[in-house]
């Protein structure tokens, strides 16, 4: 069955850094386009970055220059390198392929000021 398992979250001070992953299983991950998402309390769902099949990234405005999107489609795994933390970056992480409609559990993403 297909299964994505995000790690990597944690507490972190503004303007650090912290590396996101997720593995992905029971598809054939390097067909598909991958994204990242996010959700803090009380806000809907939001993208954060999206990459393609072929290894094209897009991302939210929020978070252009600041975070970046890869995949090792070998290994099965998705990440999201982010930089330069903000507060406002404190979210449960998801790692999703959208077009099969299935979700990871998500990571906690904690920056403090």
């Amino acid at each position: 069955q297909v299964q994505l398992v995000e790690s990597g979250g944690g507490l972190v001070q503004a303007g650090g850094s912290l590396r996101l992953s997720c593995a992905a299983s029971g598809f054939t991950f390097s067909i598909y386009t991958m994204s990242w998402y996010r959700q803090a309390p009380g806000n809907e769902r939001e993208l954060v970055a999206i990459i393609s099949s072929g290894g094209a990234p897009h991302y939210a405005d929020s978070v252009k220059g600041r975070f970046t999107i890869s995949r090792d489609n070998a290994k099965k795994q998705l990440y999201l390198q982010m930089n330069s933390l903000k507060p406002e970056d404190t979210a449960v992480y998801y790692c999703t392929a959208p077009t099969l409609g299935y979700w990871g559990q998500g990571t906690q993403v904690t920056v403090s000021s």
